[in-house]
């Protein structure tokens, strides 16, 4: 087989591709066994009609264009891989000359990835925020510890204060009438946790074991549920238990109990090299960011519409997906927002683009600078997600993943992480500017 591309517009190819008449010989035998088994021809047995005679009955070309459609498709990806071209759409397919015998000829124009053309990606200035870890923060990471290794006990007597997990039975109404997911029994409800409604757990506080108190909220504006949002609503609320938490001492004995340390001090000093091991990666990620929106911002690419189309479609479908694991569609969503899914995929295009345009510069510059993962990275990547997700085998998870067609994944990955530590390594960075930046 023969393939030739040639760019006609910006984002467009022209294939020709040429293909053995053997090839197409073979394809037509195929088409003709095909549909014999279908026709019904007098005088003979179904599927047992000389190939001749059914060429008079359906017509030769019928048989053709039976071999074309099996032949077509499959020459068209050749010609693709054959050629290097990324299409992005489908193409548009002219048979030009179809004739046993001789070779098949067919062209084949179709949209393709786009060529960006890169501004600066060496050298660029960026700040790199300095975080600093006070005491204060310390402090904190140190009382969330306690809160979180906090004993609940169960009280016999006194009220509901701020922190406590009360126990309660509630019935909500709006307008007198209860109303779907507005009752429960023996709802745990830590008060300050923010889950409830707003005002429902500020109402809550100060209501004693076995005391009923009728509790006036309003659903915000924006409510998942559509029928409930902006409503005022009255929920019947009954304590039936207070549980109230013991928090340990900061000492010795604390550090044994939640970690691996024997004093306060070494427990304190872990939680403080995390801290700036975390505020080390928040500003690490400033820099990335930064470097890649003047990367993008440098760099001209016309991207066709269908590829932008494809974008808002897979957008739109993570968000269904999001929508879903809260128990809404996306029907709801668009519903309670108010808008329409023509108004929602427009304003998601200029997002859409960006994501393109983003994409697109770090493959650019991948293939500029001869970016690959080598076999040893590639096993190593494979091994640390297999140890991720507690795989005993790593050699039989890599069998899977390369019989499941997932190895390029894992070295796309790699290539976009080695890309971005290749800004970095040849920028220049300025350390400190304030910590604003990093929210």
């Amino acid at each position: 087989m023969k393939a030739i591309a040639e760019r006609i517009e910006k984002n467009t190819v022209l294939l020709e591709v040429e293909v053995d008449s053997e090839l197409f010989s073979q394809a037509v035998d195929k088409a003709y066994r095909k549909i014999v088994k279908k026709v019904n021809i007098p005088g003979f047995r179904k599927g047992k009609t000389p190939r001749v005679i059914l060429e008079r009955y359906v017509g030769k070309e019928a048989i053709y264009e039976e071999a074309m459609e099996d032949l077509v498709p499959d020459a068209y990806l050749e010609a693709v891989k054959d050629t290097g071209i990324e299409p992005i759409d489908k193409p548009q397919v002219e048979i030009v000359q179809v004739e046993e015998g001789k070779p098949v000829v067919f062209k084949a124009t179709v949209q393709v990835k786009p060529e960006i053309e890169l501004g600066q990606y060496k050298e660029l200035e960026v700040a790199k925020p300095v975080i600093e870890v006070t005491e204060e923060d310390v402090q904190k990471e140190m009382e969330r510890l306690q809160n979180s290794h906090a004993k609940l006990l169960t009280l016999d007597e006194g009220v509901v204060e701020k922190g406590d997990v009360a126990v309660i039975d509630f019935l909500g109404k709006i307008d007198g009438v209860p109303f779907n997911g507005g009752e429960g029994k023996d709802y745990s409800l830590e008060i300050g946790s923010g889950s409830f409604i707003g005002g429902f757990e500020d109402q809550v506080a100060g209501m004693s074991i076995g005391e009923t108190r009728d509790i006036q909220v309003t659903f915000p504006e924006d409510y998942k549920a559509a029928e409930l949002a902006g409503k005022d609503a009255v929920f019947t609320v009954t304590v039936s238990g207070i549980k109230r938490k013991e928090i340990s001492p900061l000492d010795d004995e604390f550090a044994k109990d939640v970690s691996e340390f024997e004093t306060l001090e070494e427990l304190k000093a872990d939680l403080t090299n995390k801290l700036k091991l975390n505020a080390e990666n928040r500003a690490n990620f400033v820099v990335r960011r930064e470097l890649l929106n003047k990367v993008v911002d440098q760099s001209v690419v016309e991207i066709p519409e269908a590829m932008i189309d494809r974008q808002i479609d897979e957008m739109i479908a993570n968000m269904g997906n999001s929508f879903a694991s809260q128990g809404l569609t996306m029907e709801d969503y668009l519903k309670y927002s108010k808008t329409s899914l023509e108004s929602m995929k427009e304003n998601l295009r200029p997002e859409a683009e960006r994501n393109i345009k983003t994409t697109l510069a770090m493959e650019a510059i991948a293939k500029a600078e001869d970016i690959k993962p080598s076999e040893e990275e590639l096993q190593a990547e494979i091994k640390r997600v297999a140890a991720l997700y507690h795989i005993q085998d790593p050699e039989e998870f890599l069998q899977m993943i390369e019989s499941g067609g997932s190895l390029d994944y894992f070295a796309e990955n790699l290539i976009k992480e080695k890309t971005f530590q290749f800004l970095v390594d040849n920028a220049k960075i300025i350390e400190g500017t304030n910590t604003e930046e990093v929210e």
